[in-house]
């Protein structure tokens, strides 16, 4: 009981160390509030990377795709079929994306891929990320009447009434621009011909058979297609190809597009044939796609499966059978990833098959080992903090054996023994460390608690934004707290605390109690 009494009564009265106590503290929850961020965003990273790619990717290198995909389907089932809880086959196929803006051509690489929305919900999360709130609920490549990103104020109309306000635009400048031409061009014969009919006769003008064979064709195809009535193909595209975001001169946040769901762009892709040719086809943005993934959201493209496959002849005409790029496949709760990809891969061999089998893991390998090498640095280094208080720690304790010499001599003297003594010290070094990590985990859990206020307050204060949101897709900083990361930091911080003062105890145990009491 004297040993702990004795351990208070250093608390109280060794105001040196509140030093070590505060260094503990501050290394504790730092290490608490970057290892909640870095959760944070961790999981954020697996949760969109996990929710925009399936379990298992078996994708094709042929020119020609992937022939039967039910067939292969089969196989898959009769090879890991217990494991599997959905499967959608899809085609992807690098494209040339063209916007029209202002009467110039925007382009974009982009990787166009053909889907199933019916089966590629099952795979996937890729309805979450669509801006219409009905698409979220049920895929659907039709164009909508309106309600696109109801929660975004500055979101522009889109979906069938801008269609057909836009289409009712241009068709009233093209008869403005006719009606202009044919004056300018009445005005032209009147005053280079003396005897041209006055203003107020019927005027003809002679066309050029091109011009006539153009004009006809112009408007047999207006009465084959009615844009303020009809759509082309649907396509979504990702949010980060047809816009931008930039800072206005009031330093407000803005998003500019490009395009919108109502508008037409042009996808140039190659076909499926051997004598590959470039296919430039039509289609109407339905829909736009934001994940919060760069390298998604500005390099994606995304139309019906079908439609895609018979743009690119992947559709054997004798036979009817389709081929695809690329078979997706759900795993069960609990399945083993590397133990499907590997019997996949035994039944597809790559020296038969010219096929890449990879989990999503495999696709995400260097991304995640640089999250989690980032991860571990920051935790060594913001241990070294911790290790700067032990030997804080380590200072102070052999300071007080020094200072307390004969009160060393005098409880040996007593009756106290030599483990006693040395008791007394890793007790103390144990208080310090439980004090100390105590403190810190609280501070570490009320400032995650309250980050976005304080970066709030950070910004205010250097008129920065700690986030750009040019830059970061999110409106707060995600954290988790992890309960075994709390243990293990305050396991650690009171084990560096314990460490540094063995070696202190260790002097004061092996003091002599003769020796001791003559000090002076």
């Amino acid at each position: 009981m004297y040993r702990w009494l004795l351990c208070f009564r250093y608390l109280r009265t060794r105001y040196i160390a509140l030093a070590s106590i505060i260094s503990v503290t501050l290394g504790v929850a730092t290490l608490i509030v970057v290892n909640s961020v870095m959760a944070g965003f961790s999981a954020e990273m697996h949760e969109r990377l996990h929710g925009l790619a399936s379990d298992i990717l078996i994708e094709c290198h042929l020119a020609e795709g992937m022939p039967d995909p039910e067939a292969h389907i089969n196989q898959i089932m009769e090879t890991v079929g217990d494991q599997v809880a959905g499967h959608s086959a899809s085609v992807h196929v690098p494209a040339m994306l063209g916007i029209d803006f202002n009467g110039q051509l925007i382009t974009r690489h982009v990787n166009f891929v053909g889907l199933d929305a019916r089966t590629y919900d099952q795979v996937s999360e890729f309805g979450r990320y669509l801006l219409h709130p009905e698409n979220q609920q049920q895929v659907s490549f039709d164009l909508r009447e309106g309600g696109y990103a109801p929660s975004r104020d500055q979101f522009p109309p889109s979906g069938w009434d801008y269609r057909r306000a836009r289409v009712a635009y241009e068709k009233a400048l093209d008869e403005e621009r006719v009606k202009r031409q044919a004056v300018s061009g009445t005005t032209a014969i009147a005053g280079n011909d003396p005897n041209a009919p006055s203003s107020n006769q019927p005027t003809f003008q002679i066309t050029a058979p091109s011009e006539l064979f153009a004009e006809s064709e112009e408007s047999e195809f207006a009465k084959e297609f009615d844009a303020s009535n009809e759509q082309f193909p649907g396509i979504v595209l990702g949010i980060s190809t047809c816009s931008t975001r930039f800072r206005d001169s009031n330093n407000e946040v803005q998003d500019h597009y490009y395009c919108r769901p109502g508008d037409d762009v042009r996808m140039m892709f190659p076909n499926a044939s051997d004598n590959a040719k470039v296919v430039n086809q039509k289609f109407t943005v339905v829909d736009l796609y934001e994940s919060g993934m760069s390298e998604y959201d500005s390099t994606f493209a995304f139309c019906r499966l079908d439609q895609l496959q018979e743009f690119r002849g992947m559709i054997d005409p004798a036979t009817g059978v389709k081929s695809v790029t690329t078979i997706q496949l759900k795993l069960i709760e609990g399945a083993d990833l590397n133990a499907v990809r590997d019997a996949l891969r035994r039944r597809f061999p790559a020296d038969i098959y010219a096929y890449n089998i990879q989990t999503w893991r495999d696709m995400q390998g260097p991304l995640l080992a640089a999250v989690r090498l980032e991860t571990t640095i920051l935790n060594i280094l913001l241990f070294l903090i911790i290790a700067v208080a032990g030997f804080g720690i380590l200072a102070t304790f052999f300071m007080i054996v020094v200072e307390k010499t004969r009160d060393i001599g005098t409880l040996k003297a007593l009756g106290a023994s030599g483990r006693g003594v040395m008791s007394i010290f890793l007790s103390y070094g144990l208080l310090l460390g439980f004090v100390g990590s105590g403190a810190g985990l609280v501070g570490g859990l009320l400032f995650v608690q309250n980050i976005n206020r304080i970066a709030g307050v950070i910004e205010k204060i250097t008129g920065q934004e700690v986030f750009d949101p040019t830059v970061y897709y999110f409106n707060e900083i995600p954290t988790i707290i992890n309960p075994f990361t709390l243990t293990w930091v305050m396991l650690g911080a009171m084990g560096i605390a314990v460490v540094a003062s063995v070696l202190p105890a260790i002097r004061a145990a092996r003091m002599h109690p003769v020796n001791s009491l003559r000090f002076e």
